[in-house]
């Protein structure tokens, strides 16, 4: 077998190889020799069939899957020699002509092919001890705790019919309504017994302004536009008119926050519920904490890994991001424009989200490898089970979904081994905790969910 390197250009290399005929005819014979105990053949005995007629009936599929084999071990021979991790698929082009092939099967000439390669780069790890990382830390105050449980009693405050006076914002207004476009009818524009919180935004805009001074049992056509992004997409966009009519207005009613509250929302005591408020806070902020602290690492990690990343791998990174991203933005109807920015622009700040989101997926990888960091089944059953929760009523749905897709359990097992290194190296580096506000706690949290 003669191999030789035709590319090395940076993390791509090609190579091409060249196997004599008549190693791939002893390897076909040794196989045909196997295959003479296991057939059947009329006029044979068992294991008596000559080798020489096994390969009259067998000996092009024999060969093929000779040829196939012998692919398969000469190149991981190859990557394995030079000590090669692959980014990717190996890419093999073989002769295509009909003659070629036919004299490939027939054991009539040498087995010669190229493979290209694109190869993760050696990754030096850095001194995770030498690292530090700010951890925010905020305390739940009994303020915060008050806080919740008043968001909670407004969306629990009851509603009195006012027996007279126009509806004002923050009434609830029951509506029946009918809606057109250009005149026409049109589905899912009637609505009978609907109830309008005035000023909740849960109408499209400009709705529920115009229910403000309309009376019990009084009609009124209300002209607006569905957005540019609304779901169906018949309507976005559309001017339309509702005619409308309010059969009860009815204001909000105040809520007295004490033990009888409490157990209108199943618990024992407004004790009780200041209680499961706070837990319900910290672990909100320690969710946001966590956050924080894992960005910060990976901002460090980051900057201390600064290698090449495989361009095929980044190239599939950035086409994910892309098109999600131009699929939101027509779904929008907004423009880079919009956004004060170009395309051009755009395309290079997501190139080089997906190049940094590229190399720590490789730097998590090799701590994970070199510390034999693993993810158990139990933990990815676990997750499965949190998933399942979340959608009562389909619990058996989602675990079979996940039971049957290799693909969706990977989804799953990924995020858990990303933070189980995190964790290794938090356990191995400087944290130190600062005291911070709940606004400081909070802030750019989406920006930080982008990048990271």
């Amino acid at each position: 077998m003669q191999v030789t390197e035709t590319l090395n250009e940076g993390l791509k290399h090609e190579f091409k190889i060249s196997v004599p005929a008549s190693d791939l005819d002893a390897k076909a014979d040794a196989k045909l020799v196997d295959l003479k105990d296991k057939v059947r053949l009329n006029g044979f005995r068992p294991g008596k069939v000559p080798v020489a007629h096994l390969k009259k009936i067998y000996g092009r599929s024999v060969m093929a899957e000779t040829i196939d084999q012998t692919i398969s071990d000469t190149n991981r021979q190859i990557f394995e020699d030079r000590g090669f991790r692959l980014a990717g698929e190996p890419k093999i082009t073989m002769p295509t002509e009909k003659d070629q092939v036919e004299e490939l099967l027939s054991g009539k000439t040498d087995l010669t092919y190229t493979v290209a390669i694109e190869v993760v780069p050696p990754i030096q790890l850095a001194d995770f001890k030498s690292f530090s990382v700010e951890k925010p830390v905020v305390e739940v105050s009994d303020a915060d705790v008050d806080d919740a449980i008043k968001r909670i009693a407004e969306g629990s405050r009851p509603y009195n019919a006012k027996t007279e006076g126009a509806a004002e914002k923050g009434d609830r207004v029951t509506i029946s309504f009918k809606g057109t476009i250009n005149g026409e009818a049109f589905e899912g524009g009637t609505g009978e017994g609907i109830q309008v919180v005035i000023g909740a935004g849960q109408f499209i805009p400009g709705f529920e302004e115009q229910l403000i001074g309309i009376g019990t049992n009084e009609t009124r056509t209300l002209k607006v536009s569905f957005p540019k992004n609304y779901l169906n997409e018949k309507l976005a966009g559309q001017p339309a008119e509702f005619e409308t009519t309010a059969t009860l207005i009815e204001a909000p009613g105040e809520t007295t926050i004490d033990d009888e509250f409490a157990k209108t929302l199943g618990l024992e005591s407004l004790d009780k519920l200041k209680e499961a408020a706070r837990e319900r806070l910290t672990a909100e902020f320690a969710g946001a904490t966590r956050q924080k602290v894992k960005r910060a690492l990976l901002d460090r990690l980051d900057e201390s890994h600064k290698f090449e990343a495989p361009p095929s791998l980044v190239a599939e990174e950035f086409n994910l991001m892309w098109n999600s991203i131009k699929a939101e933005m027509d779904s929008s109807g907004k423009t880079f424009a919009d956004e004060n920015t170009t395309e051009e622009a755009a395309k290079e700040e997501y190139h080089k989200i997906a190049d940094r989101r590229v190399r720590l997926g490789l730097v998590l990888s090799e701590i994970g490898e070199k510390n034999k960091i693993t993810v158990t089944d139990d933990e990815v059953s676990r997750a499965v089970i949190e998933r399942a929760r979340q959608m009562p009523g389909r619990e058996k749905e989602v675990w079979d979904y996940y039971r049957s897709n290799a693909q969706a359990l990977a989804q799953l097992r990924a995020p858990i081994y990303e933070d189980k290194v995190v964790d290794f190296v938090l356990e191995l580096a400087n944290v130190t905790e600062k005291k911070v506000t709940k606004e400081e706690l909070f802030k750019d949290e989406d920006a930080e969910k982008t990048a990271a």
